[in-house]
Formats: structure tokens, C-alpha cells, sequence
């Protein structure tokens, strides 16, 4: 008789739990815990509920020109230094996200919702920002989640003094910011403690602006000329200019979509990358040209050239926008992030490296393998985000709960060692599922429920057959949008007036 496997065991039960984020990821893990009856306390540091979905018309304050590495772990700046007013203030300590107008979702909602909540009977498959945003607030609220929601609430650093000793907790300090008056403000600061704590922040926060000739002297001389995708809102603004976009992902697409019969000209550049869209994604009027070697800006001009590292010149560009997508960048990790380390030079402790693209020394990429009562939920992408998350977030609460339990850590490691060459080889695509929800979600299942039988617990409900059929069916529809079966003369229409995109994904990057 064979003996079982070695398992990984908690040092101490697990009462009390963190949840960094209140968006769909955060909603939904804080959601599942309560049904398994934790503690659970949200710390959102905006004002509602919804994540990327909440449109603010204010943008964020600009990163440094070029931005390409995680930002270094927060000084814990004194509550006392003040800056001018509340609303200063609040740039600071809960920036606005990336949505924009014009913005709804990119996959069908029959495959983007959770076991948690059904849409309401009628609603179409596509939707405006407002009503996604709607159905998370909604969720907040049925689940009971939205009573355990510290809004205004920033967390600046998580740590664990002592993690050989099998009571420490993980200590979090958090900041959070009250209006005082019409103008003034407060920053109050509080060490909080818990057993676990879940991160599911997000990772579309921190623009990424390459390194390009002439771009820092061009945003120094006419800084409104030159914006990151994050601080896209309309496309009013470029009325009868000419627009250069850096990037060919789905933000690019959005972008040229909205400005192409509004603005004058719109080029659109692509470096041919594996996850470049064709040009049959984007419109007609949208002139796609080759990758960006420099920038120039004309002496005592209000536009530039744009030199293409083919030798092309694109001339007259009155405004960059960059659609380079995000760095993942967790400052409250402290020194599990390190923004000067190389990926492959990092140790197996560090989860942020300079890379900035991949979240290292996690499990099934949700448990921290040195120590797994710190959780990640919504780290994968090219995914049906919604199902996704919620998938995480019960996987999670379910081994918390002790209903399934986690390989030894030494078998964790020997599994993330297998998949590791993937972050040299592959890059980014480290954490794409592209195409792959049901494969990662099914195999995640047969552990969690041979678990389940071992332990004598109820069986997690296997993916909805409904689900699946819808998703593959739209896997199908995508196959008829993607190069090279798309002529590049041919423009793609909208689908149901809403698919806008080629990945499958929830979220512009």
C-alpha cells in the first residue's frame, strides 16, 4: 500500500483573513471566505467598489518618463507632511484607473460572470463600464461582502517579523485618508494582524513608458502631448490632430477606434509581436506602421516627427499615445519586491523582480511557495477574467477552510521549477492562459476534489457545462477574427457592438 504524498500544513488555523482590493478579484475571494465562515476585512483604498471598472474622469498623476521597472517599496512618508488639499491628496493615495467613456466589455457576459451572482434575466452580452461596474457593487452587497469594506484605505506595507514562529502573523499597515472640512484632509495610520492575506489588487496600475529616444525631451518641452493609455477618457480632446499610438494590444485598438473620424490622422504602431492584434482589428482609416525608433520634436513646434526604426519618418505627430501596457508592481511587499533584481538572478523568495512582468514563486499562480498564507487571486490574463477570479477565490477559501490542503512545499517547488524555463522563453506569456481556462480550472479541480474525498468533505462544484459550451463556441468566433485568416483589407466589425478585441481578456492593458 502506497503511503500519501507529504502535504503542507498551516502552522495555526486560520481565523482571520486580508483582502488587499476591492475589485472583482477582491469581492469575490472576500465573498467565499464569509461563506466558510473567516474573518475577512477588504481594504479598498478608493471610494467604491468595482476596480477597474469605475470610470473617474480625473487621471493620474504622470509616472517618470521612461517607467520601466516596479516601483520600490513605499518610505511610509509621516501623516504630517501635508500636501495643498484634499484633493491633492487623493491623487496621491488612491489614484484613478485606467477606464475610460467609451469603455465596455470584451467578452460576452454569459462567460464572464460568477457562481456568486447571475446577471439579471435580459441583460445583453455586451455593456457599458457603468453596468459592469453595477453587477461587482451588486455582488459586494448580496454576498455581505460590502459590510467588511474599509474604504479610503491604502495598504503601504505587509510583513512578517518572524516567520518560524508558527503563531506569527502577517502584519499589515495601512493609511487611510478622511476629508476634513471642503478642502483639507486626514492620514490616519494603523498596524492591523492576520492569519492569511490575499492580494488581489490588480495589476493594471503602473504604466509602463519605455525607454525611447526623444520621448523624455518631448513630454519635458509639451507634456499634454504625450499621455500613457491610463489617461485616455474621450477622444474629444484630439479633434483634428494627428495621433501616433505606440502599442498594438487591446488599448490601442479601443483608442484608434474611438479617435479614427475625430482626429485628423491616426497611425498605429506594431513591433509583430505574439500578441500583437492584425491590423484587420483595427479600422480602415488607421494607418498600422512598423516599431518606433526615436521621437523627434520639431524646435519651437507644437508636433514632431516619429522615426521608425526602418527609416521611415512619420511627420506633423501632434500627439503620443503610449498603449504600452503595465508594470506588475506590489509596493506594500517590501522586500519580497525588488525593482533592481533580474529575474534570473532573483531568489525564491522574491515574488517582483525588475522584469515587471511576471509574479514570481507562486503555486497554481495563487500560493506563495516560502509561505503560502500569503495568496495572490486574479494574477493569470488572457482569460475570462470574471469566471476566473471567482474560481480562484473558491480554490482559495477552500483550502483555507481546510477542505483541500496544498502539496508539500518542497513538490510546490518542484512543480514552479517545471514551469519556470516559461519565464526566460516566454516572457510575459509566463501567466497567459490563452485559450486554456477550462484546462487550468479542470486540473485545479481533480486535486482540490480527490482533496475533498480523502478529507471527507463535499465535492467543489465541477465548471458549469452552460459555461463551458459558451466559451468554446466564442474560442470559435475568435478563430474567424485572428490573422492571418483576416485579410488586411478587410476591417472587423463589431460583434453584438461589443467585441473589440482579439485576446481574451476583461480589461485594457
Amino acid at each position: 500500500m502506497s503511503s500519501q504524498p507529504e502535504r503542507y500544513r498551516f502552522p495555526a488555523q486560520i481565523k482571520e483573513v486580508a483582502v488587499i482590493g476591492a475589485g472583482l478579484a477582491g469581492i469575490t475571494s472576500a465573498a467565499h471566505l464569509l461563506k466558510k465562515g473567516f474573518s475577512v476585512t477588504v481594504f479598498e483604498r478608493s471610494s467604491v467598489p468595482g476596480g477597474v471598472w469605475h470610470y473617474d474622469p480625473r487621471v493620474a498623476n504622470e509616472p517618470d518618463y521612461p517607467n520601466v521597472r516596479p516601483h520600490a517599496p513605499p518610505g511610509n512618508k509621516p501623516c504630517d507632511e501635508k500636501l495643498q488639499n484634499f484633493e491633492e491628496a487623493s491623487l496621491e493615495h488612491a489614484p484613478p484607473g485606467a477606464c475610460y467613456k467609451g469603455l465596455r466589455n470584451n467578452i460576452p457576459t454569459t462567460i464572464m460572470r460568477t457562481t456568486l451572482l447571475e446577471w439579471p434575466e435580459g441583460t445583453p452580452e455586451y455593456l457599458t463600464h457603468d453596468e459592469v461596474e453595477k453587477y461587482i457593487q451588486d455582488l459586494a452587497v448580496t454576498t455581505g461582502t460590502q459590510e467588511h469594506i474599509l474604504f479610503n484605505t491604502n495598504v503601504q506595507s505587509i510583513r512578517k517579523e518572524n516567520a518560524s514562529d508558527t503563531g506569527a502573523k502577517w502584519t499589515l499597515r495601512t493609511r487611510t485618508l478622511r476629508r476634513v472640512g471642503e478642502s483639507d484632509y486626514d492620514l490616519t495610520d494603523q498596524d492591523w494582524h492576520f492569519d492569511a492575506v490575499i492580494v488581489a489588487s490588480g495589476r493594471y496600475h503602473v504604466p509602463k513608458i519605455p525607454d525611447l529616444p526623444g520621448l523624455k525631451e518631448w513630454k519635458e518641452r509639451l507634456p499634454g502631448n504625450i499621455l500613457h493609455s491610463k489617461g485616455y477618457r474621450s477622444p474629444e480632446s484630439f479633434r483634428g490632430k494627428t495621433i501616433f499610438l505606440i502599442g498594438s494590444g487591446v488599448s490601442a485598438m479601443d483608442i484608434s477606434r474611438e479617435t479614427d473620424g475625430i482626429a485628423r490622422k491616426v497611425y498605429q504602431s506594431s513591433r509583430n509581436g505574439n500578441f500583437d492584434l492584425p491590423a484587420a482589428m483595427f479600422s480602415l482609416g488607421v494607418q498600422r506602421v512598423g516599431a518606433v525608433g526615436s521621437v523627434v520634436l520639431g524646435e519651437g513646434s507644437a508636433s514632431g516627427d516619429v522615426v521608425l526604426k526602418d527609416g521611415q519618418v512619420i511627420r506633423g505627430v501632434d500627439v503620443i499615445i503610449l498603449c504600452t501596457g503595465y508594470i506588475t508592481s506590489f509596493p506594500f511587499l517590501g522586500h519580497l519586491q525588488d525593482p533592481l533584481a533580474a529575474r534570473d538572478e532573483a531568489d525564491e523568495n522574491i515574488i517582483i523582480t525588475s522584469d515587471g512582468a511576471t509574479t514570481h514563486n507562486l503555486h497554481k499562480d495563487m500560493f506563495y511557495i516560502p509561505d503560502p498564507t500569503l495568496i495572490f487571486v486574479g494574477v493569470p490574463y488572457h482569460a475570462s477574467a470574471f469566471s476566473l477570479f471567482d474560481f480562484q477565490a473558491e480554490v482559495v477559501a477552500r483550502i483555507l477552510a481546510g477542505k483541500a490542503e496544498l502539496p508539500s512545499q518542497n513538490e510546490m517547488r518542484k512543480e514552479y521549477q517545471k514551469r519556470e524555463p516559461g519565464v526566460s522563453a516566454g516572457g510575459p506569456a509566463f501567466h497567459s492562459l490563452m485559450k486554456k481556462d477550462v484546462e487550468y480550472m479542470n486540473g485545479i479541480l481533480d486535486w482540490v476534489n480527490r482533496d475533498a474525498a480523502r478529507l471527507g468533505h463535499e465535492a467543489m462544484k465541477e465548471v458549469d457545462p452552460v459555461w463551458i459550451d459558451k466559451y468554446f463556441v466564442f474560442i470559435e468566433e475568435m478563430k474567424k477574427y485572428r490573422w492571418p485568416e483576416v485579410r488586411e483589407d478587410q476591417e472587423v466589425p463589431l460583434v453584438g457592438e461589443g467585441l473589440k478585441f482579439l485576446s481574451i481578456s476583461t480589461v485594457t492593458a
